[in-house]
């Protein structure tokens, strides 16, 4: 980011703005440094940030679990692998509590949802203008280091899990009874128009309210804090004060990062639960 003075406006899209990568207005692959250049884009994309930190959490996520499982013992477990253990039970109990059926992928996929997830958000509880510095002085005009901030990101995952949901619905019940559920209830062959309408509506929330529940609440958490950081600049009270917000603020926000990868863990394990039951 420039270190020349800038308006609150400017500060503010700066910090909301991702790290894209696309074709140039001049025809030319490259990085966007503008938010007019990343928005001529268009579709295909791509934003760096989300896709690089995504990665490099998801291989934190694994060595740090791979690393436990290769410390355990029958000795005095550590720290680390005390905190793995813990959290392998709460998913355990979780899934244990909302699925009903047989499937040995839930369990593995509950768990790669909840601690990436959680990864992802807890990245919002860095400095906000931390990341960015640094990348201004890698030479890289933006970049954002929260991907459950961007909804490529959550309608990415959510997505993944509705795929899911649509192949073991017609693995568990057959291409008819998947199709007998979307025609068929709640009315009967008599309401069959309401009937497509009311399940075709219910199938296609379960991912859009999986995806926009994780990305507003995460994106207005970081809106806060960008809120926040512009009273560092108005003086030494305002400052302090902005102080005191930030701090208790990121105490609160620990209970919304935690919160949020927990529901889209449960909301997949439940989703996946009524993939599997049969209606008749």
């Amino acid at each position: 980011m420039s270190t020349e003075a800038i308006t609150s406006s400017e500060y503010i899209k700066h910090h909301l703005q991702n790290l894209t990568y696309g074709t140039l207005p001049d025809g030319t692959m490259g990085v966007a440094h503008t938010a007019a250049e990343a928005k001529a884009m268009g579709f295909w994309a791509i934003n760096l940030d989300t896709i690089g930190m995504s990665i490099f959490l998801g291989l934190v996520f694994l060595l740090v679990f791979r690393a436990a499982a290769n410390s355990a013992s029958a000795g005095v477990p550590n720290g680390v692998l005390n905190f793995v253990e813990w959290i392998v039970e709460f998913i355990d109990t979780s899934v244990r509590g909302s699925f009903s059926g047989k499937n040995p992928l839930v369990a593995p996929l509950a768990l790669t949802i909840f601690v990436w997830i959680l990864l992802m958000n807890l990245m919002d509880l860095l400095p906000v203008d931390w990341v960015p510095q640094i990348a201004h002085h890698l030479g890289l005009p933006f970049f954002k280091v929260v991907p459950s901030t961007d909804p490529n990101a959550t309608f990415g995952m959510a997505i993944s899990v509705f795929f899911l949901v649509l192949y073991y619905s017609v693995k568990m019940k057959g291409v008819g009874g998947f199709v007998g559920e979307l025609t068929l209830q709640p009315f009967g062959k008599a309401g069959l128009p309401a009937n497509i309408f009311l399940e075709g509506v219910n199938l296609i929330a379960k991912p859009v309210s999986l995806a926009l529940r994780l990305f507003g609440n995460m994106y207005a958490g970081e809106m806060i804090f960008i809120l926040i950081a512009l009273m560092f600049g108005g003086g030494v009270g305002i400052g302090l004060f902005g102080g005191v917000l930030q701090w208790g603020w990121a105490v609160f926000h620990i209970l919304i990062v935690t919160l949020q990868a927990f529901i889209f863990m449960t909301l997949t394990i439940v989703y996946l639960d009524m993939a599997h039951q049969e209606h008749h």
